[in-house]
């Protein structure tokens, strides 16, 4: 799991003269920490319809040592074949209909979270809860692991506003296909290595959510 450095608080001490008022104290600023990582995977999930258990598309970037050692892109089948988001991203039925589903593929996909510090997406969130409900439906659990938001991330580390994966990429000079799962999931890889020299905020970091 990801080590978190917390910063502590600097205390002051000062002579006071004697008859003076007493100082207000001021108030103790808040703890900031970084999270220290050396193995993280970026991924982005492509949904069929408004149910978060639809995935129809998954990108994977394994990065390690500040380095990209795996892309991997592939289309699933969702449990239906109702298609609301194909104005998006241009995946239909026709598309994924001779595609294995998640639970197929689940055993290849949990082998790339194997010894990562931590899942990152844009709006990770919603890839947590995409990724959540595949597992669901499939009876699997899933990876016992940290996520970290991209969008957070950007707004603490530059202060940008707003915060979508074009904007951000926009900022920091990255290409960008949006909507395609594999180049998105290379944007967010890409937006987490800008990082390397800086760490991570954890508050970019989002809650554990205990699942099974």
């Amino acid at each position: 799991m990801i080590k978190r450095l917390s910063t502590s608080d600097t205390k002051r001490t000062s002579k006071r003269a004697v008859g003076a008022k007493t100082p207000r104290k001021a108030a103790k600023p808040k703890k900031t920490g970084t999270a220290l990582y050396k193995r993280f995977a970026a991924i982005d999930f492509e949904t069929a319809d408004y149910g978060r258990d639809s995935a129809c598309a998954l990108a994977i970037v394994v990065v390690e040592d500040g380095k990209i050692v795996h892309k991997g892109y592939t289309l699933l089948r969702p449990p239906r074949k109702d298609f609301v988001f194909s104005y998006l991203h241009g995946i239909t039925w026709d598309h994924v209909k001779d595609e294995p589903d998640f639970k197929v593929l689940w055993p290849k996909i949990r082998l790339l979270f194997k010894g990562v510090d931590f899942i990152a997406a844009h709006n990770a969130s919603f890839d947590r809860s995409v990724l959540y409900s595949c597992c669901g439906n499939a009876s699997v659990k899933p990876p016992d692991t940290d996520f970290l938001c991209t969008m957070k991330l950007a707004r603490r580390l530059w202060n940008l506003k707003p915060t979508k994966l074009p904007d951000v990429c926009r900022h920091l000079g990255i290409t960008l296909k949006h909507h395609d799962a594999a180049s998105d999931a290379l944007a967010c890889a890409k937006i987490v290595l800008e990082t390397i020299d800086k760490g991570i905020p954890t508050g970019a970091m989002l809650k554990t959510v205990t699942m099974f």
